[in-house]
């Protein structure tokens, strides 16, 4: 089996074509191709396949093999990945388990993804909840740099009241006109690099308050992110775009007994 290594501002992704529907994995085999050590070693596994009036269809694995819903950063690589295959140039209308999306790439490699309207906003004190194509906790902290991040994200991801799926868990500080942003992500049960869904649950909810357009400057472990949206009510957002990188790491082959 041949794949493509791509990541998304450090959060990092196996892609396989299955236009011809070839691969159908299990869930332990998924994980064993994502572990660190034993495996390729990725946050996750997509399958780039067929679906009737878009470019393809996006078909998205967590690091524990568990298919799940959307992801921002999976969705921007794997534009980038189609494009590779000759599949599109630099604009891609694909689908995802949470509906389709539109793409554009732009010459110097950085991928703008449309995401899902966020409909409403659970805005507590201290803390944001919101599904932006996942679901995400967002709490604000004033030294990000510094909080225990795996322990207390896994803490608020297994609460009873976000069972049985879990939940995102994004740590935010403001910085001026930025954002900076650590995340807990369920299904890798770890923090990530990045997390696409996760910076835009951040960018939106930072702005819990307040209606008009917006565009936000994220700075994540792995790199800088934008999200742009528009609000005409202060718990929705519509037209949210997300950008940044996404590159290509390596090609790669796994003899199919081993799978």
């Amino acid at each position: 089996m041949t794949f493509s290594k791509y990541h998304g501002t450090g959060n990092d992704f196996i892609l396989v074509d299955n236009r011809n529907g070839s691969y159908s994995f299990m869930q332990p085999q998924v994980a064993a191709m994502c572990h660190r050590r034993f495996g390729i070693g990725a946050d996750g596994l997509m399958l780039l396949e067929n679906a009737d009036g878009y470019d393809f269809r996006m078909v998205y694995y967590n690091a524990d093999g568990n298919e799940s819903t959307m992801c921002g950063n999976g969705g921007r690589c794997i534009v980038a990945y189609a494009q590779k295959l000759g599949i599109i140039t630099d604009k891609a209308h694909f689908l995802a388990i949470d509906g389709p999306h539109h793409a554009t790439i732009h010459t110097n490699g950085v991928v703008s993804l449309q995401m899902q309207d966020v409909k409403e906003m659970l805005v507590q004190e201290g803390h944001t909840v919101l599904n932006t194509g996942s679901p995400h906790y967002v709490t604000w902290v004033k030294d990000v740099k510094n909080i225990e991040v795996f322990t207390e994200g896994r803490t608020i991801r297994n609460r009873q009241e976000y069972s049985p799926g879990g939940i995102n868990v994004n740590f935010v500080q403001t910085n001026g006109d930025k954002l900076r942003v650590r995340t807990y992500e369920r299904g890798v049960e770890d923090e990530t690099m990045s997390c696409g869904t996760g910076v835009t649950a951040a960018a939106i909810a930072s702005t819990c308050h307040g209606t008009g357009a917006f565009s936000t400057h994220i700075e994540t472990p792995g790199g800088d992110l934008m999200v742009s949206f528009t609000k005409d009510t202060p718990t929705s957002a519509h037209d949210v775009v997300l950008t940044g990188m996404a590159t290509f790491v390596f090609d790669g082959e796994i003899p199919e007994p081993t799978l």
